[in-house]
């Protein structure tokens, strides 16, 4: 049997418009996506080239000749919805690391309009021992600069060859931070003035959000394809039917964008902050909390952990008790907001894997979830139990599962580190993992109690496993010394 690809199944020819850094489930189940019903349903007519942000492989994109199956699957209306569509966005795929001078070669491409990138939290950072030799560089920001500037150098400065940033980075602020870096890496790199004032003026950086959750490939539906249409493909995956994707930009960006006359939940806003908010703290800080308790209880998708007795209602608890509190929006939206998120993760139809959530666990608590801990001690000047029990889970399964837990190798590295130089002294390892700057932003041991509460919470743990413990935390049976900050 064949594997999916143009020989079989011949798809559009359209010129190359995008650059898109990301070839993960999530950019293929969600942006792919979009600019396919771009492409079916208005004049955009442009195809990505697909450029993984790390060592990714783009053998098989390129085997099946960037064609893949998405499978979309949930309930729209109260009526179920089971879609199947072959996604024929993507032109191409290119390593920068076994063919970095393809890479800058798409930047000459005069067609080429936008820019889409999801490298995850920990991908969006300012990388300073980054060089404009490098090949390639290490950091999003970096390769971009690189390319951006071989842009500007090919068009001689053109203002009209400017492109329009997209990062799907749920970081705060996405697009100021990306367009923060990169004109701090042309100056690292001592780049001519007028590049930088041409990054400035002729591009056009906006900050998105976007959600939709994207488990990835599925061996059932895979196997249901293979058997229904003929045809292998190793690049299938699934979504639920629910999409969000807002952006906040000049009316330019929408016209160049058509997103809604393409009939997609596509909004365009003027302040991104309250609905970015409300969904990294809610959706993706229930997803970071959920992942090391409900894996340690050996549990292994979303589903399970909502429908499971102790950890579904020790995460809605969490959320209702200690993240919504702090939060903008009307209580009776949030709470609106927080049934329609559960109603998601119960989707029979996802089966969202808990470790594919637990890549780069760090800088996604740091992102999703400090915050909420943060507001909360600054309202109640107490400690918000549940979410330090996240956090103490967090730290406990980077222990429990070393060597299977995806992170950056220098947080892998200073996690080991901690426990084997504290000789697994839970107050020890508690001081000198939040102490860490370089994993939070500051330092955590500066928070009244915070350091014992997590000592305490990992004895718990360790003493009576992980469903026993949060057992005792939904029960109130457990009191950390650091309850009082």
């Amino acid at each position: 049997m064949k594997r999916l690809s143009k020989a079989i199944y011949p798809a559009a020819e359209y010129p190359e418009t995008i650059l898109q850094i990301g070839e993960g489930n999530f950019m293929r189940g969600f942006i792919n996506w979009h600019i396919q019903k771009l492409n079916d349903c208005t004049d955009f007519k442009g195809k990505a080239v697909v450029v993984p942000p790390r060592k990714g492989s783009v053998a098989a994109l390129n085997e099946q000749d960037g064609l893949y199956t998405l499978c979309i699957q949930g309930y729209h209306d109260q009526q179920e919805m089971n879609e199947r569509m072959i996604i024929q966005s993507i032109s191409r795929g290119i390593s920068t690391y076994t063919d970095y001078e393809e890479f800058l070669h798409v930047a000459e491409n005069p067609n080429l309009r936008f820019v889409f990138s999801n490298t995850t939290e920990a991908g969006l950072v300012f990388r300073k021992e980054d060089r404009l030799e490098d090949r390639p560089q290490a950091s999003f920001p970096g390769k971009l600069t690189s390319f951006l500037y071989h842009r500007f150098k090919a068009f001689a400065g053109d203002e009209q060859k400017g492109l329009i940033i997209l990062p799907c980075e749920l970081v705060e602020q996405n697009g100021d931070r990306l367009k923060k870096y990169v004109i701090g890496m042309a100056a690292e790199w001592k780049l001519p003035p007028a590049f930088i004032t041409w990054i400035m003026e002729a591009n056009t950086f906006c900050n998105t959000l976007v959600d939709r959750i994207v488990p990835g490939f599925s061996k059932e539906a895979a196997e249901i394809v293979q058997r229904e249409e003929g045809y292998i493909d190793e690049l299938l995956v699934t979504a639920e039917y629910y999409h969000l994707f807002v952006i906040e930009a000049p009316a330019c960006v929408q016209k160049e964008l058509p997103f809604q006359e393409a009939g997609l939940n596509v909004l365009f806003v003027e302040d991104i902050a309250p609905y970015r908010m409300s969904k990294v703290r809610i959706l993706n800080g229930a997803h970071t909390a959920m992942v090391p308790i409900a894996y340690s209880c050996g549990l292994e998708t979303v589903k399970e952990a909502v429908d499971d007795e102790h950890v579904g209602p020790f995460v809605r608890r969490m959320l209702e008790e200690e993240v919504l509190p702090g939060l903008e929006l009307p209580e009776d939206e949030l709470l609106l907001y927080t049934q329609s998120v559960w109603d998601r993760f119960c989707n029979p139809f996802v089966k969202h894997q808990l470790l594919d959530i637990a890549l780069n666990g760090v800088s996604k608590f740091r992102t999703r979830n400090l915050p909420s801990l943060l507001d909360y001690v600054e309202r109640k000047k107490q400690l918000p139990m549940k979410l330090v029990f996240s956090l103490s889970s967090l730290i406990y399964f980077y222990r429990a599962l070393a060597g299977r837990v995806k992170d950056d190798e220098t947080v892998l590295t200073l996690m080991k580190e901690a426990w084997e130089e504290e000789n697994h002294s839970n107050e020890g390892v508690a001081a000198k993992i939040l102490s860490c700057e370089s994993l939070w932003g500051r330092d955590l041991t500066n928070i009244n109690g915070l350091s014992q509460a997590v000592a305490d919470q990992l004895s718990l743990i360790q003493t009576h496993g992980m469903r026993a413990a949060v057992h005792r935390m939904m029960l109130h049976q457990y009191e950390s010394q650091g309850e009082k900050a």
